[in-house]
């Protein structure tokens, strides 16, 4: 997934509208907009902003690692998300050894 498809996948799982986003980082929407659609070259400095106003970071990730944090991000992306909009808890069990 190309990092805006991602921008906007989370943009949506939040349900911030792109006037909330410019917003918090004091961009006009039709710019905004055009940033999210990948059109023209975007400063870095601006997608971190966007990547703040979502909550999120931005990261680089080694090639090596790309298709287990994809595998990871897309397992997260299907799991449902609780009335705040926070994906739901995962459940852990530990198993221990019993004691003789």
């Amino acid at each position: 997934m190309h990092f805006t498809d991602q921008l906007a996948a989370l943009r949506t799982r939040r349900r911030m509208s792109l006037a909330a986003i410019g917003g918090r980082i004091g961009m006009a929407v039709p710019n905004l907009s055009a940033i999210l659609r990948g059109r023209g070259d975007t400063k870095a400095s601006t997608l971190a902003a966007v990547a703040s106003a979502l909550e999120a970071e931005w990261v680089l990730v080694p090639k090596e690692q790309l298709q287990h944090v994809r595998h990871v991000l897309e397992r997260d992306a299907e799991e449902p998300a609780s009335a705040d909009g926070v994906a739901a808890p995962r459940s852990i069990e530990m198993f221990t050894k019993k004691q003789q």
